[in-house]
């Protein structure tokens, strides 16, 4: 099992210095991606939740791409509707270049009402625009020049090169846990990445739907790589005050290591615990990361291959 970083790409403490120490550190302790996330015009809803600035998750990750030799690079997750899917396909299939295939391309729906209204985008139709595009951009991807003809979006003959280093393209994570999200992965995706999932839903409900729908729609079902939060507590917290990944070293190394046993190929750890104030400094992030490896993700190692 592969253990990655979710970076900070927001907030008043974010720089290039700051992206480029989250990243080298994420390197350097072994860990084997990061990822780092997206919006486009910063409304009210999203300063909320996201304070302000916010570095754009493409020219980002096509700048570590040069700071960094050997941890993949990805989003969680691309809002599919913001971007016409031709822009995508260039810009992911860039970014793949540039880092000699090490990009993940992470996508979802988006849930910011006001941001879509910025952008004039239909928030109704989200869903059902995400499922064209990402059929656009493999399009896109796999040849050139390219031909498409779907509900949202049409093109002919548009060469789309240069194209992603690997084969047939990047992998394809699709975020969500709606029962759309799941075609969508299974359709569309080459895994799964719930986001700040608790472990009972995940084995009970969430893997179990995702194979009923994999197997409905006869395709084979879709890798586990969920995106959990990181956050170390001297004491071990009850069941009913955390989601995996929160919690004592011992609570965390049992969540790692049931996800292993879930099938997980992938688990990005999330240190943003929805504090605007902590996203001025970071230190307190980078030091839960060192202990993690140190103590955690190096010991039980058989079972998190």
């Amino acid at each position: 099992m592969r253990i990655g970083v979710n970076l900070l790409n927001f907030g008043p403490g974010v720089s290039p210095d700051s992206l480029a120490r989250w990243a080298q550190l994420a390197e350097t302790l072994g860990y084997h991606f990061v990822m780092i996330s997206d919006h486009v015009a910063m409304t009210p809803d999203v300063v909320a939740r996201y304070p302000a600035p916010y570095y754009d998750p493409f020219v980002t990750l096509g700048w570590l791409a040069r700071v960094t030799q050997r941890v993949e690079l990805g989003t969680t997750v691309v809002i599919l509707p913001y971007r016409h899917p031709l822009h995508t396909a260039r810009l992911t299939a860039n970014v793949d270049q540039l880092s000699g295939g090490r990009f993940i391309f992470g996508v979802g729906v988006g849930w910011a009402k006001q941001e879509f209204a910025t952008l004039g985008v239909p928030f109704e139709r989200r869903g059902a625009m995400s499922n064209d595009y990402l059929a656009a951009i493999k399009t896109a991807w796999t040849s050139d020049p390219a031909s498409y003809n779907g509900p949202f979006v049409s093109f002919r003959d548009v060469h789309t090169g240069p194209r992603p280093v690997r084969s047939p393209h990047p992998p394809i994570w699709v975020g969500g846990a709606s029962d759309a999200a799941l075609r969508r992965a299974v359709r569309l995706g080459n895994a799964w990445h719930p986001i700040r999932v608790r472990l009972p839903w995940l084995r009970d409900t969430g893997l179990p739907r995702l194979r009923e729908i994999a197997d409905k729609e006869g395709r084979p079902e879709p890798a586990l790589c969920p995106r959990i939060r990181l956050r170390i507590t001297e004491a071990k917290l009850t069941d009913d005050q955390r989601i995996a990944g929160e919690g004592s070293l011992d609570q965390i190394r049992s969540d790692l290591e049931a996800l292993a046993k879930l099938g997980a190929s992938h688990v990005l750890l999330d240190t943003y615990t929805d504090d605007a104030e902590a996203t001025r400094h970071h230190e307190a992030a980078w030091r839960m990361l060192v202990t993690l490896a140190e103590r955690v993700v190096d010991l039980p190692k058989e079972s998190l291959r």
